[in-house]
């Protein structure tokens, strides 16, 4: 099995197509069968049946298609010889290959390679289980690995092998870290930076492009005030509390909550709320402090229509527009040689998600958008906007230094008990009925304290999810904590016993997730 930590865009696929090759070699020598092409297996290919077939007849008539393409591909991989490679999504690992030799997972950080539906299964750990069940080779490409991938690279589990410098030798951008607090105190209200529009400025004359990023991935509403930067974090679990409607700050993890403060506890200022702005109000900012300036904008209003992205996208590469506003969707993997700007608006905004992830979130997606500017010939730079420079998450992407951002963050995490240092089993229940629900968690966290006499875990919660009601159905979680796997799917599979004897659960839904995203 390999760990490759890689450069983003074009470079990323050179080096893996290389190594592909050679382990294609070694896995399918002369003599063997060969191929005779490749299939993708797309999931637009599914997703469009929804938008181009409304009526019935129309769905039936592509649902044949459907299977009809399906069975074209089963057919070709069955050992006919037609074909030896397969493109998709994380549904394509169950690709029915009879001589599989290699798996190529790239951007292998992502969490949408966690299946958010039963069975909640990971890309990651169902190719390395296939691979060592087939004898086949596994290939994990990132510029920004996940902390499970590296901390089993240190473990010895992986080989890791890296590049250090981009294809064509650029050097990195040039990164600027802009307090916020400060251009705060000097009077300064716009969410941009005076050394962002100076720069902006110097783009525009010089037919240049920027790219502003806001990062609101992951947003649930985590209180911080202006002045200090100060966030209203849990006492108890290391992660911010999110804003309810009721007026209340709760922790999701452990259940913990208090009132909503509007003085800043830490230096007594009223300047501390919720982070407001997005993309179509930096779109109005930017046209009027650059009224000759061409702006796009890139999120989920200006991408409903159908080959919207691509009109978007080809728009900007062919230099009809000096400047793209957008969400994370604009910093994942795009290549356009003439952006040499890139700005970073409000990247606390995923930094203190309620999410004991959030840390790594942040240095993913900083990193990703830095590394947008500066691609072709010229110099880039790029400016983060932040109301925590300290903090190691945007200093090391600042800084471009995963080894350090690593380090940090593997401590925060044996610290607190998150994995990979440790491992979380999370139950999720949901049901109708808001008071049985609420007697039902009772039950079983008393029964889980008991369940797990033997192992040595600890058991938190119940409390809310993100979202508290869903098509008028309540849900609650409670986290399992332990150091060793095996003591979570013990107690995981006591605790189902529990459930199936106990009619009092049949009106509740009850779903296990090892590790959750």
């Amino acid at each position: 099995m390999w760990k490759l930590k890689l450069p983003e865009g074009k470079d990323r696929w050179i080096f893996l197509l290389t190594v592909g090759v050679i382990l294609c070699i070694l896995a399918f020598p002369v003599g063997s069968k060969s191929s005779r092409g490749t299939l993708p297996l797309s999931r637009m290919e599914a997703e469009n049946v929804t938008a181009s077939a409304p009526g019935s007849q129309d769905a039936a008539a592509y649902e044949q298609k459907l299977e009809k393409r399906v069975r074209e591909i089963l057919r070709g991989v069955s050992g006919v010889g037609e074909v030896d490679v397969m493109i998709g999504p994380r549904s394509a690992l169950f690709t029915p290959f009879p001589n599989l030799g290699l798996i190529v997972i790239d951007e292998e950080h992502e969490p949408t390679y966690k299946s958010e539906q039963t069975p909640r299964y990971h890309a990651r750990e169902t190719a390395l289980r296939r691979a060592q069940t087939e004898g086949a080779s596994v290939v994990l490409g990132s510029a920004t690995p996940s902390m499970e991938a590296m901390y089993r690279a240190k473990n010895g589990e992986y080989v890791l092998m890296e590049m250090k410098n981009r294809s064509k030798m650029q050097d990195p951008a040039e990164v600027y870290t802009v307090d916020m607090r400060k251009e705060l105190k000097n009077g300064n209200r716009s969410i941009l930076s005076e050394q962002l529009q100076r720069l902006m400025k110097e783009r525009l004359e010089k037919k240049e492009q920027t790219m502003l990023f806001l990062n609101r991935r992951g947003y649930s509403g985590f209180v911080s005030c202006r002045e200090c930067g100060h966030v209203i974090k849990c006492p108890h679990c290391d992660v911010s509390l999110s804003v309810h409607r009721d007026g209340k700050m709760r922790c999701h993890y452990c259940g913990y909550e208090q009132t909503r403060v509007k003085i800043c506890p830490e230096c007594g200022s009223d300047h501390i709320g919720e982070f407001r702005a997005g993309t179509q109000q930096i779109e109005e900012i930017v046209k009027t402090v650059f009224p000759q300036a061409r702006v796009l904008r890139m999120d989920m209003d200006t991408t409903r229509q159908k080959d919207s992205h691509e009109k978007i996208l080809s728009a900007f590469a062919n230099e009809e527009a000096d400047v793209l506003v957008g969400t994370q969707m604009i910093v994942k993997g795009h290549d356009f040689p003439n952006v040499t700007l890139v700005g970073i608006l409000a990247a606390d905004m995923s930094l203190y998600t309620d999410d004991y992830r959030s840390g790594e979130r942040t240095f993913q997606l900083l990193t990703q958008a830095v590394g947008r500017a500066g691609r072709g010939d010229k110099k880039g730079e790029a400016v983060i906007q932040t109301y925590s420079p300290d903090h190691y998450a945007i200093a090391t992407s600042a800084a471009q230094d995963y080894e350090a951002f690593y380090e940090e963050e593997i401590r925060y995490r044996t610290m607190m008990g998150y994995p990979p240092a440790e491992n979380l089993l999370a139950v999720f229940i949901s049901s109708a009925d808001e008071a049985l629900l609420e007697t039902g968690c009772r039950y079983l966290k008393e029964y889980m304290i008991k369940a797990k006499k033997d192992i040595e875990a600890s058991v938190i919660g119940p409390a809310s999810p993100g979202i508290e009601k869903i098509n008028d159905v309540y849900r609650k979680v409670i986290y399992v904590k332990t150091a060793d796997y095996h003591d979570l799917v013990v107690l995981k599979d006591r605790t189902e016993k529990y459930i199936e004897i106990n009619s009092g659960f049949d009106k509740m839904r009850i779903q296990f997730d090892f590790n959750p995203m």
